[in-house]
């Protein structure tokens, strides 16, 4: 694995089914985002066999968490799923048909298995598109003089009468 990470997003999900199809989302939204959709076929099949391979050996009466972690680094996506069941820390990492995978126990915390997704040829962590985050646009509204009420700006309760008498209901 390459150290040098451009990008990283991460979700955590308690390990039951469900986190199967929440990973998913997750890989598609994440890439996305990064402007490599080509690639998330390829990735929501490792996460689900990574995230899978948690739930099937998870107690469903007492589930732990499972973080899915998603890295650019070097020329490679990166799919990292850590969980936190001790009694498997020293498993194999699942073999995903096709991709390099690995496992490290965590120090009394659980495991990290992760598996490299290649990138597109010629395509490198650093000359991926990542998304651009424009300056919030949250004003600070002054507060109110003690003993004064806070009236509603008179330009936005306009503007949601305004939407609201467009709307069909």
């Amino acid at each position: 694995m390459n150290s040098q990470t451009a990008q990283l997003d991460d979700l955590r999900l308690v390990a039951l089914p469900s986190a199967i199809k929440c990973t998913e989302l997750f890989v598609r939204f994440s890439l996305t985002e990064w402007s490599l959709p080509n690639l998330y076929d390829e990735a929501a099949n490792v996460a689900r066999q990574l995230v899978g391979a948690v739930v099937e050996r998870t107690d469903s009466s007492a589930p732990g968490f499972v973080t899915v972690r998603l890295r650019l680094s070097g020329n490679c996506l990166v799919v990292e799923v850590e969980d936190d069941q001790l009694a498997h820390i020293h498993d194999d990492a699942p073999v995903v048909e096709g991709y390099p995978t690995g496992a490290v126990p965590l120090d009394g915390r659980g495991k990290l298995v992760w598996c490299e997704v290649p990138l597109p040829d010629g395509v490198t962590a650093a000359q991926v598109r990542l998304p651009r985050r424009d300056e919030r646009r949250t004003q600070l509204v002054p507060e109110p003089a003690p003993g004064e009420t806070a009236t509603p700006d008179p330009g936005v309760v306009d503007r949601i009468l305004v939407s609201l008498q467009k709307r069909e209901w």
